[in-house]
Parts: C-alpha cells; structure tokens; sequence
C-alpha cells in the first residue's frame, strides 16, 4: 500500500555498487549523485563551500546529488579530485558517470519526446512502485496504441502521420515497463471524467477500457476511479507521479506534469506534501471492485454505442 510515512531525515548510506551491471541511465545517475552527497557528507562540507568546485550555485550542485541533471564528465571530476576520491571508490563513480551517459532505448525518438518526458520514461523503468492520478486522459503507460495514437492526432493536428506513429510507438515501447516480469506495483487513480471523455469515438473508448480492467486483474496493478461527488475537495488540477526506488539512491520522487513541462520533486518535505494528497485522493477512490464496475459500465456504454454507429 502507499506509504503515508513522513519524509525521512537525509543519512548517509553505503554506495550500491553497480559498476559492470548495466544500470539504466536513469538509474546511474541518481546513484552517481549519491555517491557524490556521501563524499561530501563525510566532509561535512555544506553545499556552498562544494558549489564553486563545478563553477555553479548550491542548486546546481544538489541537482546534481539528486540526480536531478545529466552529469558532466568536467564537475563529477573536478569532485572527485575535491574530495580526494582514488582507487576502488573513484572506479565505481567513473563507472557511474559512464553509465549515466549512455544511450537508452528512448533515445531513438528523441525528435518526438520533450527531455522532460524522456527523465522520466528512464525513471519509470528503475522504479519499484508507481502511484499516479490523472484528471484528463489514461495514464500513458495503461493506453492501447488506438487510444494513444487519438490523442496525438487531436493534440498536434499539423503532424505527419510518421510524427504520429514514432510517437505511438514510443509510447508502446515504454509500457514495457508493464509488460515485464519485473514491473513495478502501479496504483493509477482516475478522474472519472475520463471514462465519459470518448477520445477516439466509441470503438475506441470500448477497447481501451477493456483493456483497463484487464489490466486490473493483474497481480500488483490496482487502477482506482475518482467519482464526480468525491472529488471536488481533494482532487488537483493537474496529473501528479510518485516514484519509488530500491536501488540505493534517493529513495522516492515526485513528478508532476504540467502543459509544455514538468516539475521533479526529490525534497522531503515536497513529496510528503504530494503524498498526502495521493493519499487523500486514494481515500475518496472507489474501492477496487467498485472501480471495476464502473469501467465495466463505460466499456459497454461504448461498445453499445460502437455497434450502433456500425
């Protein structure tokens, strides 16, 4: 279940070594950062006297020790020779920093996919748990590849068919963080008005929620409808994603997706705030079975409606 827990005092843990394992780029980074908060840490250097060492400011600097900015090979050096790191330990940073910048998969739709979308796609897969809420649309990785490829269509009316499609096919690529053996526990809680926004027509919206509710008879997904009545008081206007991760970096984060970017949360006092209103809109969510009906309802709403238009 979501962990309602307060936001934890920042200590100082063990590196997890991961040199020669093929940490995900993502995944790399925030390990690279932690690794370079402990050294700093062990010092007991406050982030204004390591600042200038990367000729930047204190934000800067914590960006880089969240994992927040793609390490450059110039400040993670000039770090390691600050803190006088040598041998094993500086190995296992130079891995790091050389993981962080390879290539992902998604790397081939760059063209297509805004860089605040791309961190996230490489979080998603080194995540452990997903919690996420959505007010207007299926959350990206629950779509079918109609349902997306609607989306897109009615969003960017001047794209060519072949924009379409890269970025359908992205999308599907990246819901393989689903489809995996290993995939994360994944809490979506929808806006009910979702379910009555019929994006694509009624075929469409019928194979979508059957596709939901397949989805929800997985073991680890729990997918929640927000009713109207319940949801004046505690839902946002704006969809919001927890991470958390059991890889031995930052511990959890919060996305929260806004019209042309996005915003990463790794503070503990900001993602407590976030956690607790994904908890209070958990709390004003349909119990699952509930949930189901009510997907199963629109579904045959839709599929009605499809058989008509036939």
């Amino acid at each position: 279940m979501f962990d309602g827990s307060a936001a934890r005092e920042e200590t100082v843990a063990p590196v997890i070594e991961v040199v020669g394992q093929n940490a995900r780029p993502e995944i790399a980074a925030r390990l690279l950062g932690e690794a370079l908060r402990q050294a700093r840490k062990e010092r007991h250097l406050p982030l204004r006297d390591v600042a200038p060492v990367i000729r930047g400011s204190v934000s800067k600097l914590s960006r880089l020790e969240r994992g927040e900015s793609p390490p450059k090979d110039r400040d993670v050096h000039d770090l390691m020779a600050f803190y006088q790191l040598s041998g094993e330990r500086a190995h296992e940073i130079e891995g790091l920093l050389q993981q962080a910048k390879d290539n992902a998969w998604w790397q081939q739709y760059g063209d297509v996919t805004p860089n605040w979308l791309k961190r996230l796609i490489g979080l998603e897969s080194g995540a452990t748990r997903i919690y996420c809420y959505e007010n207007h649309v299926v959350p990206g990785l629950l779509q079918t590849s109609d349902y997306t490829r609607a989306l897109v269509s009615n969003g960017l009316p001047g794209a060519s068919r072949e924009d379409v499609e890269r970025r359908v096919r992205l999308r599907l690529e990246r819901q393989r963080v689903v489809r995996g053996s290993h995939r994360p526990d994944i809490i979506a809680m929808l806006d009910e008005g979702i379910l009555l926004r019929p994006v694509g027509g009624p075929a469409v919206m019928s194979r979508q929620l059957s596709h939901l509710i397949e989805l929800s008879c997985r073991e680890g997904i729990n997918i929640r409808i927000l009713p109207f009545e319940c949801s004046a008081s505690v839902a946002p206007s704006y969809p919001i994603t927890h991470l958390t991760f059991g890889d031995g970096g930052p511990s959890e984060l919060v996305y929260v997706e806004l019209i042309d970017s996005a915003m990463y949360l790794s503070r503990g006092a900001e993602v407590e705030q976030y956690r607790q209103v994904l908890l209070n809109l958990l709390g004003a969510s349909a119990r699952m079975k509930d949930s189901r009906a009510r997907l199963e309802e629109a579904r045959d709403r839709y599929a009605a409606q499809a058989t008509t238009v036939v």
